[in-house]
């Protein structure tokens, strides 16, 4: 009797024990490697041409992961990024099985040696407080979701949080007293803490009276109660934005996301002096090079830069150093 392929097993291993015990990752990775696993799997069944559930763990060859990775980029139209977050989530199987199954272990050498692809580096998309404002008048506060949407969009751009942050937040995490602030759950679980204004405050109170909410549950849901999404929080914001533009024509060049309210908190908070130590701890960032990214963002800061240096022309006068000769006919005889 021919034996079972090992590869059903391992995959419900990796999730159930090399994810959820083993790494006891976050949900959102989960579903993450879920979908990557979803997407590969359908991939090679129509290259292979049989069904999914007759895949063997030799057909998941290094050949089939870079066809997937091309066809994700070139024929889904995915970034780069998403490449890459595709090709660590094949990555970390693989070398879960590794450990599991010997005799494939070649195999699994080959497709851990499939590299990341470097992604250029853009200056981030952000927000000038002019369209934020404009942004921000667009909801109608008369209607619960409007009243929501604005509470949502100033929370984005008072604590700079990422998008599943906010919608995660409960009432519980947000203390309301002075001095106000929110506890925020990041990348990795990492909680940071995050200073509201006395505004941001009332807007969430009003929210809050008028639709109540468990301390336990998220505040931001529709009109049936249910949690709101990213991709509704996005939809709603490109309404906006098309609104918005009216008021402020420089929308139209940007593409403006919910992310983007994030760029233009730490951009602000560059330009307003705010020690970069302090903007990293404010977003969560892990590495103080990704705060730095923002520093460089600012046009105006560095214009502002640039008029406390000057140009040679004001200067006339040279420099002490230049007008010792005796200093310059030294250091020419070295």
């Amino acid at each position: 009797m021919k034996p079972a392929d090992p590869f059903p097993r391992l995959l419900h291993a990796f999730f159930y024990e090399g994810l959820v015990q083993q790494r006891n990752a976050s949900m959102h990775t989960v579903r993450s490697y879920r979908d990557t696993w979803r997407l590969f799997l359908r991939f090679v069944a129509q290259r292979r041409r049989r069904p999914v559930a007759q895949l063997t763990l030799a057909d998941l060859t290094a050949a089939e992961v870079c066809a997937f990775l091309q066809h994700t980029e070139h024929e889904r139209g995915d970034t780069i990024g998403t490449r890459n977050c595709r090709l660590s989530a094949l990555r970390s199987f693989f070398g879960f099985v590794a450990g599991r199954e010997p005799t494939a272990i070649a195999q699994c050498a080959e497709i851990l040696h499939v590299p990341m692809k470097k992604a250029p580096i853009h200056a981030p998309c952000y927000l000038e407080p002019e369209e934020v404002k404009a942004i921000l008048a667009q909801p109608d506060r008369s209607t619960i979701e409007g009243q929501r949407d604005h509470t949502l969009l100033s929370f984005l751009y008072n604590t700079g949080a990422r998008i599943q942050e906010a919608l995660d937040v409960c009432p519980r995490a947000i203390r309301f007293d002075a001095p106000a602030c929110v506890r925020l759950y990041g990348k990795g679980r990492k909680e940071r803490l995050s200073p509201l204004w006395p505004e941001t405050v009332s807007l969430l109170r009003s929210l809050l009276q008028r639709q109540p909410r468990p301390d336990d549950a998220p505040i931001f849901v529709n009109r049936y109660g249910i949690p709101l999404g990213a991709s509704g929080v996005r939809f709603k914001l490109a309404e906006y934005v098309a609104g918005a533009t009216k008021i402020a024509p420089s929308l139209a060049s940007k593409h403006v996301s919910p992310h983007s309210f994030r760029h233009a908190t730490a951009v602000h908070l560059v330009a307003a002096g705010v020690d970069i130590t302090v903007i990293r701890s404010w977003l969560g960032h892990v590495s103080l090079d990704t705060t730095n990214h923002y520093a460089q963002a600012n046009l105006e800061t560095k214009r502002l830069a640039l008029e406390r240096l000057g140009s040679p022309e004001r200067s006339a006068k040279k420099p002490s150093w230049k007008q010792d000769h005796s200093v310059l006919a030294w250091l020419d005889s070295l």
